[in-house]
């Protein structure tokens, strides 16, 4: 995949459910259709909760990853 260019990151480790997206929904709210936000979370229900709010919003989740125990989300704004 092709290096993306993030326009905005949200660092939510440590944080627990709802507040990874929560976060991601007020950082997210400030940017304009097309920009890209990069979230880190290590709560362990966020792939789950990051797929169903990038359904239920229009936002693009572009990748879902795990580096180390970090869980990381490209998210591109609908």
């Amino acid at each position: 995949m092709a290096e993306v260019k993030v326009d905005k990151i949200v660092d939510t480790k440590g944080q627990l459910c709802p507040m990874p997206v929560v976060r991601a929904k007020l950082a997210i709210e400030d940017m304009q259709p097309g920009q890209v936000l990069r979230v880190l979370a290590t709560d362990p229900a966020s792939p789950k909760d990051f797929v169903a709010w990038c359904q239920e919003t229009g936002n693009k989740l572009i990748s879902n990853s795990k580096e180390g125990g970090t869980f990381v989300f490209i998210i591109e704004k609908g």
